[in-house]
């Protein structure tokens, strides 16, 4: 079975995104054990670096077949609570993860931010990243679904692919 960790930057609990990453898991395999990580619920401990629970989910995240890792678009980048949470890796602690950027955001004009700053802090830390992020805008936000199916036609193939090895 397929182990999917979704990993959530947004610093609003249950937010929009959180249903984006969690509608991108679906969309990968519906029936993967998921594991499911919103980082609003561990915001304040982020920098106890030998918080016991916060090094049992990064083990995890870095031992999952796939990773989705979502953010909303702050200041044209990922936030800061995400930020942190992949400061928690050391040089290619995601090796062999599987990685999927997702963004969202109120505007088009931030569109590559997913491709230009989130996807290359993955890669950095050893993850392979195998199909474009999803950037997700304010007006497709009414229909998750539609966004989340187009984006997945090209995408899932070649993620399921490389989770296979």
């Amino acid at each position: 079975m397929t182990k999917i960790a979704v990993v959530t930057g947004n610093p609003k609990p249950k937010s929009r995104t959180h249903g984006v990453a969690a509608a991108v898991a679906a969309a990968i395999d519906s029936g993967a054990d998921m594991l499911d990580i919103d980082l609003t619920d561990y915001s304040s401990r982020l920098f106890e670096w030998e918080d016991a629970e916060l090094g049992k989910l990064t083990a995890e995240v870095a031992a999952s077949d796939v990773a989705v890792f979502a953010s909303p678009t702050y200041k044209a980048s990922y936030t800061g609570l995400l930020k942190a949470f992949l400061d928690r890796y050391g040089s290619n602690g995601l090796a062999g993860v599987v990685a999927v950027p997702v963004m969202t955001g109120g505007w088009p004009g931030h569109l590559l931010s997913v491709e230009v700053h989130l996807r290359p802090v993955l890669v950095e830390l050893g993850a392979v990243v195998p199909a474009r992020g999803l950037y997700v805008t304010e007006p497709e936000l009414a229909d998750t679904g539609a966004a989340v199916g187009t984006w997945a036609e090209t995408a899932v193939p070649l993620i399921t692919r490389s989770a296979r090895g």
